[in-house]
């Protein structure tokens, strides 16, 4: 008897220092870091539009790619070296974008958006676009805010920091990705990246089908 009073009470004590672990060690303040939701879709959603970001700007461009996309995607990471072999293939005569779309799920999504406008504002979107994809394996799934490797970024890349804190900061940036992200919302995008081409959704599997996507639509202008 006494041996089995002696066994409960060490399992007892075993659970009650889990116990304790568990509320030291887990996360103060429950749902402060959980991203903002994706802001509501547009009436007029369009998959391009005049201020979108442009990586390349043909003098007469033959077709439009647009990609919705997630600095902090997986996918989107792994697809990038597809869409960068694309772009040299065929800029001369496509139009390739890049639309913010950063999901609720991933906590460092929203404010690489921001690294990249802010970029963006002062002519370097495209630099800072792949800066974040190159080293995504770096920074990406992290829990902890990343804004400072972010800055990191837009001194390597010469920016102007001043200018480059006061845009991050400023809410017209996140209106901005907002833009890109209602649109998106309102062609049903639901992850990243999604890709249009002429306003036609397609879903590529690797560079051989995305490259016989482009050749078939150029074939048939």
């Amino acid at each position: 008897m006494k041996k089995q009073l002696y066994v409960l009470l060490v399992l007892l004590a075993a659970f009650a220092a889990g116990l304790g672990s568990f509320l030291l060690l887990r996360p103060a303040g429950g749902g402060d870091t959980t991203p903002a939701a994706l802001p509501s879709p547009a009436a007029d959603a369009r998959a391009v539009r005049e201020n979108s970001h442009r990586l390349t700007d043909p003098a007469q461009s033959r077709l439009t790619v647009v990609e919705f996309l997630d600095f902090e995607c997986e996918s989107c990471g792994a697809f990038h070296p597809v869409m960068d072999r694309l772009k040299k293939e065929y800029g001369d005569r496509v139009t390739f974008v890049a639309r913010y779309f950063p999901l609720p799920g991933h906590r460092n999504g929203q404010s690489a958006a921001r690294a990249a406008e802010a970029a963006a504002q002062q002519g370097r979107f495209g630099e800072m676009h792949d800066k974040l994809f190159t080293t995504q394996a770096e920074w990406g799934e992290s829990r902890e805010p990343k804004d400072a490797v972010f800055r990191g970024y837009a001194q390597e890349l010469g920016l102007d920091l001043a200018r480059y804190d006061a845009d991050v900061a400023d809410p017209r940036t996140a209106d901005r990705i907002a833009l890109d992200q209602r649109d998106g919302a309102g062609l049903k995008v639901q992850g990243t990246p999604t890709f249009f081409v002429d306003g036609s959704r397609v879903s590529p599997r690797g560079y051989e089908d995305f490259k016989s996507i482009i050749e078939r639509r150029l074939a048939e202008r």
